[in-house]
This record gives C-alpha cells, structure tokens and sequence, in this order.
C-alpha cells in the first residue's frame, strides 16, 4: 500500500512571533491523553529513559512527558517554533533541559549537525497532531532504527472540533462552520488536513506499507477513540468566541487562505469574523444575552500506539 506524500509548508516556515501566538492560543492535551500513553507504553514494556517528540512545534508534548523520562529531545522542521519551545524551556525527570533540534520526521535527527539521535537509543517517540504531515513510509523507516526493542511509537490527533449538542442552536452553528469550512478552506485543504479530519483512518502504518515491515507487531496495535465527552484537551470543551476565533485561526488552511487574501485577512471581509459574527447572531437568536456568547465543541481525538519488536 502507497500513500500519496505532501511536504508540509505552513507551520515549518512560521517566524517566532508566529510560534508564540501558536503556543498562546493552541490548547495543552489532557493529562488522561498523556497518562494513557504512558501507561500503554510501560505495561508493553516500554522503559522510561528516552523520549522522542517529533513534529514538536513549540513543544507543548515534550514539555507534558519529560516528568517521566531521562532525556528528551523535541524534533521540527521549523526554526520558529523551535525558538519558541526553547523560550518555554523543560527539563526531564533527570533536571536535564529538554533539547530541542532542527530535523525532519523522515531523518528523525539523522541530518543533525550534532549528537544525532543514535540508533536502538529512544524508548518511545510522539507525535502530537503531526503525523498527517510526515512522509511515513520514511517515518517508518527510520523509526525502526532509533527505536529499542520493545518501544513504542504513540502518534495522536484531535479530528474535528465540532458545535457541542447542549449549545445553543447548535444545529444552525454547525451548519454554519461546515459551510465556512466547504465554501473558503476547502481550496486551502491539503492531504494531511483531510488525513486528520478522518481521524488517521488512512494513516500508514507500517504492515501496510508496499513493503511491509516485520520491525513492529501488527497484533500489539493500539487504537483509541476519544469519546466526544472525555476530555482531550485542557481548557475545551468551551470557549469564549474571541479565543474560538483564535484556535480557528491557528489551522493550516486558514492560514494559507489568509496568505492567499492579504488584502481582506483579519479585516472585516475575513471570512472567519464574518463566522464568529454569525456564530454568535445564532447564539443571541436562541437567547443567549449579548457579551455572554461562548462556543462549546465536541473533539473526537483519536491515540494510535505501535510498538517495535
């Protein structure tokens, strides 16, 4: 089985100003999300000395699990998420500071400059709503390098927000994000958007490649679907508009729509304030007082876990 491949261009090439608006707005996972992967991990098998978190961003995962581990290193393309995750530091469980390096998630730090990440060295590597970015017939490759025998490779994402049933009007709320989403973002979707709105239904997994490895156990696969009433993030499930506005603006697509129209982006005429305009028309209509407006969402996070044999 092949997967269609598409670099990732948006978030590698964010500035720090960029990285740091992206760690203020986006939200931290919740403790259960990290607790079950760590308890997965060890009741497997799994030790607790070397982690590995790729797609890192501004280091959001690196920072949440390095209670638990010796060493930690966060992995991304860009320099200015990297600059941001340095600014907000981490230490592992050992007080050493989380390091924090330019590499890609198909070199898994191969193509450092320094102390590359040395082969059956890392116990567990992450990736936090990244991998529908990676090339991951190369991913794979190279896991299986780094990894002990025994580790795991956990690999997570939030799907799609969507309006929480008890909001309300939440039918009409809901129609109208869809058709915000289909009318403006849809022509800004890339394969790795979609791949995440399915809930990594289609990511490759390393039996199902044209190649099929026999590095990691197909029978010890781990799958977990998020109930939409357990928490996946710290702080959601509501929001006032203003940070909706924000987390919304976050997305990928948005941002390459708002490159595309630099002439109306965060004026009026954009299109996601002419949404939470009507969001909260929709909100005030079902008699919700006007200052008060909050969106409240549903997220259908989805963990999956492989380990190395």
């Amino acid at each position: 089985m092949s997967q269609q491949f598409q670099r990732e261009k948006t978030f590698s090439a964010y500035s720090q100003n960029q990285g740091n608006a992206y760690a203020q707005i986006r939200r931290d996972y919740h403790p259960n999300v990290y607790q079950t992967i760590i308890d997965h991990h060890t009741s497997t098998g799994g030790r607790l000395d070397t982690l590995l978190d790729v797609g890192c961003g501004p280091g959001l995962a690196a920072r949440a699990l390095a209670k638990h581990f010796t060493h930690v290193t966060g992995l991304d393309p860009s320099e200015g998420m990297l600059a941001t995750a340095r600014s907000l530091g981490g230490t592992s469980a050992s007080s050493e500071p989380i390091r924090y390096e330019v590499s890609t998630a198909e070199e898994l730090g191969q193509d450092l400059s320094r102390s590359s990440i040395e082969e059956s060295s890392v116990d567990l590597i992450t990736a936090a709503n990244a991998a529908h970015w990676f090339d991951m017939s190369r991913f794979w490759l190279r896991a299986a390098k780094v990894l002990r025998p025994g580790g795991s490779v956990a690999l997570w994402n939030s799907g799609e927000m969507r309006a929480h049933p008890s909001l309300p009007n939440a039918d009409a709320i809901q129609a109208a994000i869809d058709e915000y989403q289909d009318r403006q973002l849809k022509p800004y979707r890339e394969v790795g958007n979609i791949m995440a709105r399915n809930r990594y239904t289609d990511l490759l997994l390393p039996w199902n490649m044209s190649h099929p490895m026999s590095d990691f156990d197909e029978a010890a696969f781990f799958r977990k679907d998020w109930n939409p009433e357990e928490d996946f993030f710290v702080g959601l499930p509501e929001a006032d508009l203003g940070t909706f506005e924000k987390l919304l603006a976050t997305h990928s697509a948005y941002t390459r729509w708002a490159q595309a129209h630099p002439d109306i982006a965060g004026t009026d005429k954009d299109q996601l304030k002419i949404l939470r305009k009507e969001i909260e028309r929709l909100l005030r209509k079902a008699g919700v007082k006007e200052g008060s407006e909050k969106m409240k969402c549903t997220v259908h996070g989805t963990i999956l876990i492989v380990k190395k044999i």
